[in-house]
């Protein structure tokens, strides 16, 4: 039985999340995030837990998949797919990572298989696929059709303005999903 059976989607308070969206599975969007209609997310191999301030864009995937045998040992504990904060997944991109640190960009159609692991402050630039398993080092550029590897010179600037911009935005143009977690209270109820 995968995951992915049951919804158990956790909104928390200042997260925007368009309602035209596909949430599959136990995902939890933290606090800044912002979801936009037609992206998708599916935990089908265990939980997601979406960090603060990311950006999922229109018709982009993040997935935490099963194997490819399809099964899941009992014996083994289920593991949680952690996103890092301010990540930013472009329009189009497809990304199965078994590992998101903080502050990537997934440009727009690129694909991350699930063999790799993508630090912080990585770009994986547009229409790259990334298949091979490999562990992506902190602050590494991925660019062209040959998948050329660079050290990034300069960090990239935060996503500040743009995320205020979306949250001003969009609740003007699309239906959104309530918040219906608070860390907080979970913790007073226990």
């Amino acid at each position: 039985m995968s995951h992915a059976e049951h919804n158990e989607i956790k909104i928390m308070a200042k997260a925007i999340v368009c309602e035209d969206c596909s949430l599959i599975g136990d995902i939890t969007i933290s606090p800044g995030c912002v979801i936009h209609p037609s992206a998708t997310i599916i935990a089908e191999a265990g939980p997601i837990v979406l960090g603060e301030n990311c950006i999922v864009e229109e018709y982009s995937t993040i997935a935490f998949r099963l194997p490819t045998d399809n099964k899941i040992d009992p014996a083994v504990e289920v593991r949680t797919l952690n996103i890092g904060a301010n990540n930013v997944f472009e329009v189009g991109s497809r990304v199965e990572a078994c590992h998101i640190g903080e502050k990537n960009v997934f440009e727009s159609k690129c694909y991350v298989g699930p063999c790799v692991f993508v630090s912080s402050g990585c770009i994986i630039g547009a229409g790259v696929r990334l298949v091979s398993e490999q562990k992506l080092p902190e602050n590494t550029v991925i660019y062209g059709r040959n998948c050329l590897q660079r050290e990034a010179i300069d960090k990239h600037g935060s996503q500040t303005l743009q995320i205020d911009f979306l949250r001003k935005v969009l609740p003007n143009y699309h239906h959104l999903r309530k918040p219906n977690y608070d860390p907080k209270k979970m913790r007073i109820a226990t």
